[in-house]
Formats: C-alpha cells, structure tokens, sequence
C-alpha cells in the first residue's frame, strides 16, 4: 500500500533524520504491506520546533476560521472514506463493513462535532468583576493506539485544533498508514504548516522522546495502563498535564428484571466488536444465579455464530497474549463452553470467539485487561453482590446495566465506578465524555469536555464601578 518514506513536519513531508524503518503487516495473512520510518528523538525535536513556532499564530486564530479547518477536514475524510477504510482493514484487520461504519464514520462524526464547538464554544465570561478567558494548553503531544486508528487520532486532534493548540502526532507503530492519509487530509484541508505534525516510530523510542520533550505543554495518551503510568510520571515531574485514556474491564449487569435474551446478545455482539480489542468492551457479564445457566446457554450460542466474522486481532504477540489468557482461564478452573486457545487459521493472527463461564471475580480473566473476544460470565447473588463483583477491580472505564425500565438500570448504573454506562443497550453518543475513573484513565474526551482539556484558564479582574 501507499506509504511516505518521511515524515509530516512543517507542512511537508520531509526525510527522517535515520535510516531506520518499520514494516507494516496485514494480520489477515500476515504479509508487509508497507514500510515507514522508524523516527528518532531528532525527528520528534524538529516536529516540536515547528509545533512550538506555529502555535503563536494559530492560538490567535479566530475560532470561526479554525472550524473551518476543522470543517474542511472532516469533508475530506468524508471524500476519502473508502480508501482510509480500505487501509484500516489492511493494517488492522477489521472486516470492512466495520471499518466504513465505525473505523472511519464515527471520526467523521467526531471531527464535524468539533467543527461546531469551534464555532459555538463561549471562551469567554464574565464573572462579578473579572474576565475568565478560556486559552489553548499550546503543544500538544498526541500518543495514539492502533485499536481505532483513524478515531483515536481524530479524538484528540480534532479538540486540540479547535482550541488553538498546535499538535504532534506519534500513532501506534502498528497502523502508521491511517495516520499518513489522515496527515494527507489536514495538508488538503488547508490547516496551516506547522500546526499539525506527525512522527512514526516505536513508542519507546519516538512516543518517550515525545512525551518527554520540553517544548510539549501536554501529552495525551491512549494505551495501556502500565505505559500510561510512565508517561504521567514523567509529566509530573515536569508538573505537564496529561490526558490519560488506559485500560478497562467494563461489567455489563444484567438484573433479574431485564430482557436477557437481548442482554445477553447485545452484550456478545460488544465483546465481539473489533476483536474484542476495545478498551471499553463489556468483558464481564454479570447474571443472577437464578437465570445464570440460561445466560450461559444463550452467549455460548451467540459467539458461535460469530465464527469467522470477526477479524484477526492485531499482530502475533497480541494472538500469542489473548490465548495465554484462554488457557490461564482453564487452569483457573473456568468453564469453556465456547472458542478455546487453538487458532482457527493456519495464517494470520486471528483467536476463536471464546466464553468462559463459573468465573469467579477473583481470577485474572476477570480482573486483567485481555483485550481480545473473551467473555469471562460471572454469576451474582444479589443486587449488593452484584455492585461488589462490578466495582471490584482496578479499572472504571465503561460498562453496561439492563432491567426492566430505564429508572431501575439508571440507579444502578449510578453506584458503579466507571466514567460511561450504557443504559438498556443506548447507542454510543460521540457529544458524551468518555475516560475513565481509578486506573482507565485521566481526563475525557469527545463533546465540550473534551475541548476542555486542551483549554487552561485565565482571569482579568477590574475595578467594580
């Protein structure tokens, strides 16, 4: 596939001060697919430079001329949707109708949100005798993931844009080809040179040399929890602000009262979704003793049908780390009762859609992040045992509650320690915070709050007449 042989800094793409390169595969069949560069603490300095020299002008920007930009962004993606979805599913391996739908119709969604709170947003008030005056954070250092490459960049440079930030871009080493046509389309859309870089390269090479950089006034991270308590330690002991969004092991609670059936599937159907590799997937079900074995009976059905569907996860090690948790899983004494640690292809990195039942919150397919198709059914005696197994492990990102009415789910959904909770099967709101509390994360993104945290605020106080 198409892929730059530099990097985008300044407005142009420019050679990578090494020679150094990465390979980029298709895990559907695991041939390379592309190469880029490897970029280095130099590479990173120099997109720095140009983040820092742009941000003076960019910040002054009226904020009707950034939406704009924002504007103009958000058209070309929508022109080159298919062609971003076609390499999402080359590097990745997202079955495409997925990757048209969510990979990339929901950053679309997204950058056009963004486009109208630049216009929209008050950065201004007044406050008895003072002024408030809400002023972008300046360089934005962005650490992206590779679960949804197109999304996660554009939930973090779509804010910082709006704001007045100027941005630099490491994407996960994974899928760089995302990130290389979404430089393309900010190049198109007339942002100016400067205000948007990108860098690829290994995260402990081109990401620490990021996040590390003085001229970066905040990082913004999507990974894991372990990499996210590196990054916030070393922007602490520069006193940086961090925008954290790390790990999760959503509970999805299904109460006595509710439709299970329905519950039960749609629940499958979001462990499923992208392989199972969504910080926020539903990776817990928790039933009443009472209907447990029914439920049981019913996932095992559905993730049957699955089958093929699903996509391969996204590289070897990934495979090799979600089958470690399926056969840890069985000598925890979990009941199997569908998929299992033997891979279904002779090529390609993919894993079967597995169900673990008589889990007990105590094992590590109930507490740890798998980040794969596994669901891990956990059965409770009560409402009060049932808010202890969802609040019981470190994460709080997400997570799900049925019942019978709204009311009933929503009360519930109040008392359990996690930034989103789906209501009876509600659609995912883009305009909504997302982030996490405990270890998920720091910060939110998406909607007004997560402009937010690309703003730092100002006060002029006058003398009362």
């Amino acid at each position: 596939m198409k892929a730059h042989d530099g990097m985008y800094i300044d407005g142009a793409w420019r050679p990578a001060v090494g020679a150094d390169t990465i390979e980029v595969v298709n895990p559907a069949d695991e041939q390379v697919i592309g190469r880029v560069p490897a970029g280095t603490a130099e590479d990173v300095d120099a997109a720095v430079r140009a983040a820092r020299a742009a941000f003076p002008d960019w910040a002054a920007t009226a904020p009707d001329e950034r939406a704009a930009r924002l504007a103009a962004l958000r058209d070309v993606l929508v022109a080159r949707k298919d062609e971003i979805a076609e390499t999402v599913t080359a590097e990745l391996g997202s079955p495409l109708p997925f990757s048209q739908n969510v990979q990339v119709g929901l950053p679309i969604a997204v950058a056009g949100s963004y486009a109208e709170l630049a216009a929209t947003h008050s950065f201004e008030e007044k406050v008895g005798n003072s002024t408030v005056y809400q002023e972008p954070v300046g360089v934005v250092g962005a650490i992206t993931p590779w679960n949804y490459p197109l999304h996660q960049i554009v939930a973090k440079v779509a804010p910082a844009l709006a704001a007045g930030c100027t941005v630099v871009l490491k994407p996960a080493e994974d899928t760089p080809l995302t990130a290389q046509l979404f430089a393309e389309a900010v190049h198109e859309a007339g942002v100016p040179a400067g205000v948007f870089n990108l860098v690829t390269g290994l995260g402990p090479v081109a990401g620490q040399a990021l996040a590390e950089h003085p001229g970066v006034d905040l990082v913004s991270f999507t990974g894991s929890t372990a990499v996210g308590r590196r990054i916030g330690a070393t922007a602490g002991a520069a006193v940086k602000k961090v925008a954290l969004e790390l790990g999760g092991k959503s509970a999805n609670v299904i109460l006595p009262s509710a439709d299970l059936a329905k519950a039960v599937n749609v629940g499958v159907a979001n462990v499923m979704s992208n392989s199972g590799q969504t910080c926020s997937a539903w990776t817990r079900m928790l039933v009443h003793r009472d209907r447990y074995e029914e439920a049981v009976e019913l996932a095992a059905t559905a993730a049957a049908k699955y089958g093929d569907r699903i996509g391969p996860v996204v590289n070897a090690r990934q495979q090799a780390r979600v089958r470690d948790y399926i056969e840890k899983g069985l000598a925890e004494g979990a009941r199997l009762v569908a998929g299992g640690p033997e891979s279904p292809r002779e090529r390609g990195y993919f894993v079967q859609p597995t169900v673990f039942a008589d889990v007990t919150p105590e094992m590590a397919i109930a507490q740890e992040e798998i980040f794969g198709p596994v669901l891990a059914i956990l059965p409770y005696e009560d409402e009060q045992d049932a808010l202890r197994i969802a609040n019981g492990t470190v994460y709080g990102l997400a997570g799900a509650v049925w019942a019978g009415d709204d009311a009933e789910a929503a009360a519930f959904a109040r008392r359990m320690e996690t930034g989103q909770v789906d209501i009876n099967g509600g659609r995912f709101n883009p305009l909504a915070p997302f982030g996490g509390y405990k270890q998920s994360g720091v910060g939110r993104e998406l909607g007004a709050h997560g402009l937010a945290e690309y703003l730092q605020t100002k006060s002029l106080q006058f003398q009362e007449r």
